[in-house]
């Protein structure tokens, strides 16, 4: 991984620090992300009420086998290391196992998110004697009714004998990730006891109010004190688990947690959808910040290291009032894509600033940003989560009912 050519600047711009801290030179961009999200399909077998991409019924216009493969080969080009692979639930696209040993074989790693309900003892088993592949199983709860009144009904057992089929298989470091939400924080430690016992490695993200996850922000993003809380725990315990770069806007609290301290869209994280579209981090689903297509000239490539929203991203940020506040330096500012669908500016504050600045912006906001797409079940869902019903309506079409009814044939 090399740092991405210096463009031309102005009189005015800030030219590539020398030397100094590694997040100072993240700023400027890097040649190829650290971080590349894609989200191979919006199909899923689950409504899970927080989902960030809106997921639940499968795109027509998704990238068909070949174009994956394409892909892949100009990940392999441009020395991407690896790629999270997500959706939607990956598992449910018929050629994910394919694509999966493709990339495996053309040296890029993939790491994949999953509900866990399709990996049997037989796929775990495949999974553990494949090199370069990490599986993140998703859990929500530590109790089934924490979890299942988020994922639905049921999850929490396919969660737990996805992790058991994983470990009988000899796969060592999983990941269980959990999104964190008001009515989990109090079992982080039954969270680590989880993951210890079945050898995996725990891994922890932050609620953001992207796709249906607006929705429910008001009643599952977690309070105040329970954002000190999690920032206590995470001292603590932070050395054995992962972060990412979710909870970088706790660090005003004190000292700086382990992970990636900025926000890192469009400069070393961005996000590939299912049909092609380049968006500048998986928590922005959002025509604002699609930067591209791999369907256009010169593919992702083009996309990565000369679109103009990635360029402006990497260009100085002024941080906007923020940076009159001493806890700059520390939090960055915040979360782009949670200011954004929160309704605040991009240059104002993280809307769970733990200083409280951003109290008064939120009152003002009238209207907030929806998602620009949204692929959620118009039928019934088999695992629908507890609380939220679902209407009774028939589909509209095969694939409301079935997120492996495909509308045309892979390559």
């Amino acid at each position: 991984m090399t740092l991405a050519p210096d463009r031309p600047r102005t009189n005015t711009e800030q030219a590539r620090p020398e030397g100094g801290r590694l997040v100072d030179q993240f700023e400027f961009g890097l040649d190829a992300p650290i971080c590349l999200t894609w989200e191979l399909t919006y199909a899923c077998n689950l409504a899970c009420v927080h989902c960030l991409s809106s997921s639940g019924r499968r795109d027509p216009d998704e990238l068909t086998t070949e174009e994956c493969k394409q892909l892949i080969d100009t990940f392999e080009r441009m020395q991407v290391f690896y790629v999270n692979i997500g959706g939607g639930e990956p598992t449910v696209r018929p050629d994910f196992w394919e694509l999966l040993q493709y990339s495996v074989d053309h040296h890029v790693g993939v790491k994949f998110s999953t509900n866990g309900f399709r990996i049997t003892p037989e796929r775990a088993r495949q999974l553990a004697e494949t090199p370069y592949v990490d599986v993140q199983v998703s859990l929500d709860g530590a109790t089934a009714d924490v979890n299942d009144a988020v994922r639905g009904q049921g999850t929490y057992d396919a969660a737990l004998r996805a992790m058991s089929n994983l470990a009988d298989a000899g796969m060592e470091d999983f990941k269980l990730s959990v999104v964190c939400t008001r009515h989990n924080i109090g079992q982080l430690d039954r969270f680590k006891e989880i993951a210890d016992t079945h050898g995996a490695q725990l891994r922890l993200t932050r609620l953001r109010p992207s796709g249906r996850g607006a929705d429910v922000w008001s009643e599952l993003h977690p309070l105040p004190e329970q954002q000190r809380e999690i920032y206590d725990w995470l001292v603590a315990n932070g050395e054995g688990v992962l972060t990412g770069d979710s909870f970088f806007h706790l660090s005003a609290f004190g000292e700086a947690l382990p992970g990636l301290n900025l926000c890192g869209a469009g400069r070393v994280v961005c996000l590939v959808d299912p049909v092609g579209d380049v968006y500048a981090c998986p928590f922005a689903i959002h025509d604002r910040f699609r930067a591209g297509n791999v369907r256009g000239d010169g593919g992702f490539e083009q996309v990565w290291r000369h679109s103009e929203l990635f360029t402006g991203l990497r260009s100085p940020q002024t941080g906007g009032a923020c940076t009159q506040c001493l806890a700059y330096d520390a939090c960055r500012g915040g979360c782009m894509a949670a200011k954004f669908f929160t309704g605040l500016p991009l240059d104002g504050p993280d809307p769970e600033c733990v200083k409280g600045n951003a109290t008064g912006a939120l009152a003002e906001v009238s209207e907030r940003p929806g998602p620009s797409v949204d692929h959620s079940h118009t039928g019934t869902v088999r695992n629908a989560p507890v609380p939220l019903g679902m209407p009774t309506v028939r589909p509209a079409s095969p694939c409301d009912e079935s997120p492996l009814t495909a509308p045309r044939t892979l390559g």
